[in-house]
């Protein structure tokens, strides 16, 4: 009888991991691909997200762009990111665009300026998603 309680308890457990593991949506998913380094997938996963307007998406794909993480370092990229999540409210990322505008040269600063209302005029068309 104790062994067939334990039998049922391992089983139990087994469908609680499951649907835990089950549950994991995409934010898990490219968060888990983006702590291992692995920046490809999670730059797939995050794009995907800040299409539809996700503001902590849109905000680390500005870090990505800010430290060339599985694209090539693009502070007018960075610029873009940060000003579209911070326009939906993220503090993180309003904190890292004024941070990023003060490291930045009058120059760079007028090119991201200029990237960014390129973008917007476009509706974000080849604005690398």
């Amino acid at each position: 009888m104790g062994r067939q309680k334990a039998i049922v308890g391992m089983i139990f457990a087994a469908q609680i991991w499951a649907a835990g593991a089950a549950l994991a949506g995409p934010w898990e998913d490219g968060m888990a691909a983006y702590n291992r380094g692995d920046y490809v997938p999670a730059l797939q996963v995050f794009r995907a997200m800040a299409r539809e307007g996700n503001a902590e998406a849109q905000r680390l794909l500005g870090q990505m762009y800010r430290r060339g993480q599985g694209v090539r370092r693009s502070p007018a990229r960075a610029f873009v990111w940060f000003t579209r999540a911070a326009a939906r409210g993220d503090r993180r990322a309003n904190a890292d665009l004024r941070a990023m505008s003060q490291s930045m040269s009058a120059t760079e600063l007028a090119r991201a300026r200029a990237v960014m209302e390129a973008c917007e005029a476009s509706d974000y068309r080849g604005c690398e998603y």
